[in-house]
């Protein structure tokens, strides 16, 4: 049974990541191992949808990219080029 968003308890969270130790994907995932600060964040008085947020320095950014960049890569070489 589907719940609405309003109706579902949704927890938000302020993520700070302070370093991006590796990268890896396989079975339709890449995921991540990281060093972050994870705070709860509260709800918008705006009216807004909650959400979380995820903030990185930029020079992290740039790694997450370049680790991202290679991952799918990989992804790519496994698919058929039918595929892509």
């Amino acid at each position: 049974m589907l719940m609405h968003l309003e109706e579902a308890a949704l927890k938000t969270w302020n993520i700070e990541v302070q370093h991006v130790k590796a990268m890896r994907q396989g079975h339709g995932l890449i995921e991540m191992q990281l060093d972050a600060l994870v705070l709860p964040r509260s709800a918008p008085d705006d009216g807004k949808m909650p959400t979380t947020l995820l903030s990185l320095p930029e020079d992290e950014a740039r790694v997450l990219f370049m680790l991202l960049k290679q991952q799918l890569a990989e992804v790519d070489k496994k698919k058929a080029r039918s595929q892509r």
